[in-house]
């Protein structure tokens, strides 16, 4: 034991040096030297926390414990922690299960802090909010029960937590949770009891002097009462202030019968609103009467002289006024409820209920949004009340006190809980912080605040449509987000010009649902008029408008449908079907479509996703998270798609058909046995989408910064997809475009000496209009003259590798730009690619040159109406009537004609090469029957096609066929383009 006291020494008077350096660092006023009494003060504190909560044999100093400041807090302490000075660590484990089975609970460090607690922030400007400062920086705090007289002293604080800023708030600081009342360095000041009683007003007497006639409103008036009502602190631009009522009880009827409000907007003052205690009775002092800007009642306000104080039994009197007139007001009448006068509308507007409640976070639903689970059975909205400082604090485990807040039961719009929700009327006050430390917050959690404020404060949303407008939000985000897009770009709300994508997307059904013009909140009115009249007061339930599933979850939706209204009697004629062999019955029921309208689904269904092109496909596809759905997007007069701008861009549509195509394989014996589904042996699905670029949005995806965004503007003015500034164009008239397959090319020099294999790809030909462009500021130069005048334009361009991707908007008869990156000043665009392709095919194209298209090159459409000499080209497949086609009068190896297909009976698979199968998979040849469109009367022609990708029954085409195909034939190269409405 003798040995043991010299190491105990040691470390004493090492931690008493470490605090005597800390102190003076830390707490002594700049410039001066180290204070022995300050030193031996806070010593003592430690001491005094240190032993008060149980025996501590050998140790009367907290060894273990470190002194740490401000400064030090900010910069090292990157997770969520918590110190209790007065607890052990088996205290500290009773403590921790508070935090639940998780073992979530804070971090426990030994740490002691000081400083001294203040409402001055780091700009000095008062704002009603609390800080621990220190000479090495500010942090803000939170504290449950205040008390003025501590404002501006130094205090150990025994038992805090410090949640640090998120990782991806860089800008943002940390905060501090003070779990107990701190305790004083020095001794602080008891203000006394005054030496004469206060004269006072209370509140009935209080509301008399508001009345326009009074006289007596001119003189400042102290006013006492019980404190029954505290509106939330509202924060403008201008200045910051809340409302607090006074009432006056009746001890015959135990009720308040009369109440007098007051506003509260000195700066100072502001940080009343930590203190006010519903319940408790106060006294204010230095008051005057006001009548607030733009309203026609008046008012009691604080002054710069007034002070808060308990009211004390015998410290106070009440003053008698001599006015001769100050009789008691009439009783205003009842004004009749709305919600009585509105039976009329079958009962869809409600009353919701105004109550306190108290109650503990058990879940974060929203941060966001301001939305949160109250002890598991209730939603907590705190979007309709200014919630800043509070949003750092709730979390799983927080208790709060909610006052004057509305229930709201059956709101509809996917909201199956009721609701409470606080409006500027009612206040929330903190009532026990959370042993849990904050959750990993996904970039869900994190981006959107200021979308969802405007909601709220701008678009003037109620209750159960913003609830509505936040799951359909959370949901999108789910779909397109972080992979198909960033969360900041589809969340991120920068000005009322500048909308989010989210905001662009439902700005179309809020219009509907909640047209713009709605009046302006009024912070004063909302809070001071009687009666209450708010944004949560009336609400009606909500049908859901719609829903937005997954890509992955329509297409299940769509193959189910689609079976579940499976029925092969519906699908043949009889009595025709009766006498059919089996061969041609179970031919007739291999293939069949049925199509699907939003409106089929309950609630609707609304078509979302991102238009992508695929080096892989030969058709646009729509994209979210889940996966990929094949689309069909018409332009005007169901011409196809031609502007490369839109690949990339979000689509929204409310008109479109799901098409579910069935393939069946089955062995029914005869039409007796079709109910048997035990003869269906095989059946597959495939679905896709189709819809007219008229009917819906396409939006742009901001792909600089983090805060742009674009305004919706139609798909025809779409910004072009993003290149480096030094670039050439050269425009380009396409005449033909050959069918995307593989094929064989010829390796360029010093290529690999493996033989080379079949790659996907495609060919068109065309004419160059005029010579190459280069980049000027935001437009094209003049084009460039060419090297040889007299040479044929006429050029056969390879797409390659992921140059497949433009397959799908690239068709005959439209001009194109071709666009190529780089500084090289040799123009690209004459360059001939011999070794590519051999002389042959280019003779038999009618070209001079071919180019291969590279990978990063890119494409942009052009009206030929702006390109001179383009109607002057004679098209490249004039376009003949189907009887005339299969007459064999022609001569032309390719023809264009236009036909109706009427239906589609799937044969034999053609006896095909194996590396000439087509792209989308087809497992049998089809046959089709053309309707003639120039010759309405003539019947039906039967033609053989083995490469039809998709197909669709009813459907107007332009199909290019060879004209020397014999009637039956197979047709080994087609290209299909829709022409009529679905």
């Amino acid at each position: 034991m003798a040995a043991c006291g010299p190491q105990v020494l040691t470390s004493e008077q090492a931690w008493l040096k470490a605090a005597q350096t800390f102190i003076q660092e830390t707490l002594c006023p700049a410039g001066k030297e180290l204070n022995a009494q300050l030193t031996e003060l806070v010593i003592d504190c430690v001491k005094t926390v240190w032993l008060s909560q149980e025996k501590r044999p050998g140790f009367s100093l907290p060894l273990s414990y470190s002194f740490v400041s401000v400064q030090n807090l900010r910069t090292h302490q990157r997770l969520p922690c918590c110190s209790h000075l007065s607890q052990s660590s088996s205290a500290y484990q009773v403590w921790a299960q508070g935090s639940g089975p998780n073992g979530n609970s804070l971090c426990q460090e030994r740490l002691l802090l000081l400083g001294t607690l203040t409402d001055l922030s780091v700009q000095e400007h008062r704002n009603g909010s609390l800080y621990v400062r220190d000479n090495t920086g500010i942090l803000g705090c939170e504290l449950i029960d205040l008390d003025l007289s501590w404002l501006g002293h130094l205090f150990l604080f025994p038992s805090w937590s410090y949640l640090p800023p998120a990782r991806w708030n860089s800008s943002g600081e940390g905060h501090l949770e003070l779990w107990d009342a701190p305790v004083p360095v020095f001794p602080v000041t008891i203000n006394l009891d005054p030496l004469t009683p206060i004269p006072v007003l209370y509140p009935e007497m209080a509301s008399r002097l508001l009345r326009p006639r009074s006289k007596l409103r001119v003189m400042q008036r102290n006013l006492a009462g019980e404190l029954v009502r505290l509106s939330a602190l509202v924060k403008s631009q201008k200045k910051a202030y809340f409302v607090l009522s006074l009432g006056e009880s009746s001890q015959a009827i135990s009720q308040t019968v009369s109440q007098v409000s007051i506003i509260v907007q000195i700066p100072a003052q502001l940080v009343w609103h930590q203190v006010l205690r519903p319940g408790r009775a106060y006294v204010l002092t230095g008051l005057r009467v006001s009548k607030v800007r733009g309203q026609r009642y008046y008012v009691w306000m604080t002054s710069p002289s007034s002070h808060l104080m308990l009211l004390k039994p015998g410290c106070v009197q009440e003053l008698e006024l001599e006015e001769p007139f100050l009789e008691a007001d009439p009783k205003p009448l009842p004004s009749p409820r709305k919600s009585q006068d509105r039976k009329g509308l079958k009962g869809l507007v409600r009353d919701s209920r105004l109550l306190h409640y108290a109650g503990t976070v058990t879940s974060v639903l929203n941060e966001p949004a301001g939305l949160y689970e109250l002890d598991g059975k209730l939603v907590l909205c705190l979007a309709y009340q200014q919630f800043h400082s509070l949003r750092r604090v709730i979390r799983p485990g927080v208790c709060l006190e909610l006052r004057d807040v509305h229930l709201l039961q059956s709101v509809g719009g996917g909201t199956t809980r009721p609701v409470i929700a606080p409006c500027l009327h009612g206040t929330i006050l903190l009532r026990g912080f959370s042993y849990q430390k904050p959750g990993t917050r996904s970039s869900l959690q994190v981006h959107g605040a200021s979308l969802y404020q405007h909601l709220v404060w701008e678009r003037q949303l109620g209750l159960p449509l913003y609830m509505w407008a936040t799951k359909t939000l959370e949901e999108l985000a789910c779909k397109l987000c972080p992979y198909v897009l960033r969360h900041h770009q589809f969340l991120q709300h920068s000005s009322p010009g500048n909308p989010s994508l989210g905001l662009q997307l439902l700005a179309s059904s809020l219009d509907v649902l909640a047209p713009p013009g709605s009046p302006i909140r009024n912070a004063h009115s909302e809070i001071l008029e009687e009666p209450h009249h708010c944004p949560l007061q009336k609400y009606a339930r909500l049908q859901m408008p719609y829903c937005v599933p997954t890509l992955a979850t329509l297409i299940k939706e769509g193959e189910h449908r689609a079976w579940a209204s499976f029925d092969p009697k519906a699908l043949l004629s009889f009595p025709e079907t009766a006498h059919l062999p089996s061969c041609q019955l179970n031919r007739r029921l291999a293939w069949s479509w049925v199509c699907l309208l939003p409106c089929a689904f309950h609630p609707a269904q609304v078509l979302v996703g991102v238009l992508v092109a695929s080096s892989h496909k030969d058709f646009l596809q729509l994209r979210d998270q889940s996966g990929s759905l094949p689309c069909l997007l018409l332009a005007k007069h169901s011409q196809p798609v031609t502007d490369p701008r839109l690949i990339g861009c979000l689509v929204w549509a409310r008109k479109f058909q799901l098409v579910v195509e069935r393939d069946v394989r089955s062995n029914f014996p005869s039409w007796k046995e079709l109910e048997v589904a035990g003869f269906i042996k095989k059946r597959q699905a495939r679905v896709y989408v189709q819809f007219f670029l008229s009917d819906a949005l396409i939006l742009p995806v901001p792909r600089t910064t983090l805060h742009s965004a674009t305004p919706s503007a139609p798909y025809t003015e779409l910004p072009c997809l993003e290149r480096p500034h030094i670039v050439q164009s050269r425009l380009f008239l396409l005449s033909h475009k050959e069918a995307l397959m593989k094929r064989n090319f010829c390796a360029p020099l010093g290529a690999s000496s493996e033989m080379p294999k079949p790659a996907l790809s495609f060919c068109v030909s065309g004419s160059w209009l005029g010579g190459t462009q280069r980049k000027e500021g935001n437009g094209w130069g003049l084009p460039e003259p060419l090297r040889e005048q007299n040479k044929d334009q006429k050029v056969l361009l390879i797409f390659l590798g992921c140059s497949v991707r433009w397959f799908a908007v690239l068709h005959p008869g439209q001009v194109y730009r071709l666009v190529a990156p780089g500084a090289s000043q040799t123009p690209v665009f004459e360059a001939e690619c011999s070794s590519c392709m051999s002389q042959r095919p280019l003779e038999l194209a009618g070209c001079v040159s071919c180019l291969t298209v590279q990978d990063e090159w890119t494409l942009e459409f052009h009206s030929s109406q702006d390109v001179s000499g383009v109607l002057g080209i004679p098209e490249a497949l004039p376009k003949s009537s189907l009887t005339h086609l299969l007459s064999g009068n022609f001569t032309d190896s390719l023809v264009s004609f236009s036909a109706e297909i009427l239906s589609r009976i799937p044969c034999g698979p053609p006896l095909t090469p194996h590396w000439m199968q087509p792209v989308f998979p087809c497992p049998t040849s089809i046959w089709l029957n053309f309707y003639r469109v120039t010759r309405p009367h003539s019947g039906p022609l039967p033609l053989a096609m083995s490469f039809l990708s998709p197909a669709f029954s009813s459907c107007g085409f332009v199909l290019i066929v060879p004209a020397s195909a014999p009637r039956g034939g197979a047709v080994v190269r087609a290209s299909l383009v829709p022409l009529r409405r679905l």
